[in-house]
Order: C-alpha cells, then sequence, then structure tokens
C-alpha cells in the first residue's frame, strides 16, 4: 500500500521535513521514496505542497499519515475532521509498597 507520509532531513537541532510517496513497508529513515510531494519546516512553519500531485495519489489509493492528513486537512486540500495523534496517557499504576525484613 502507498503511504504519504513525513521523511526527516536536516540537520542536528535544525529540523526539516519531505513529503513523500513510499510503499508502506519502508520505514521512514530507509530514503527510499516514490516521489517528494512537499515540504514542512517546523522552525518557520513552512508548509509547501504539490497539491496537484497529491490529489493524484490520493484518487490512486495512497493513504496519508495522521500527521499529514491535519496539514492537508489545515490547507484545504481535503475535507474531514483532524486526527489526534498525540498519545494516549495511561493512567500511573499505584507502587507495591517493598516489604521489610
Amino acid at each position: 500500500m502507498l503511504k504519504i507520509r513525513l521523511q526527516r532531513v536536516g540537520r542536528k537541532n535544525d529540523p526539516a521535513f519531505r513529503v513523500v510517496l513510499t510503499d508502506s513497508k519502508n520505514s521512514a529513515k530507509s530514503g527510499k521514496f516514490k516521489e517528494i510531494l512537499g515540504s514542512y519546516t517546523p522552525k518557520s512553519g513552512d508548509v509547501i505542497f504539490k497539491a496537484e500531485r497529491i490529489n493524484y495519489w490520493l484518487d490512486k489509493g495512497a493513504k496519508p499519515s495522521d500527521t499529514v492528513y491535519n496539514f492537508l486537512i489545515t490547507q484545504k486540500l481535503i475535507e474531514g475532521k483532524k486526527k489526534n495523534v498525540l498519545p494516549k496517557k495511561s493512567p500511573t499504576k499505584p507502587r507495591k509498597e517493598l516489604k521489610k525484613k
């Protein structure tokens, strides 16, 4: 299955991301991708998408990752409700008191 996901590029402490089309079996760090569809720079807040190519691949059946999906909604390339991408907090478990001898 084809996925549209973010791939980190850039130097240490200077993050930048590519929006790439890749096979879902490839890891994000493998560097294997079929096409570059845009970029995202968190420090400056720049989000650049190739809207025509993204719509083409979405029509072909590519699935965006949750973060990319939220970016596409923000850029008004697709319509829908944003997904929660933050991890769910698990309740803290009480510690068992150690038995003193």
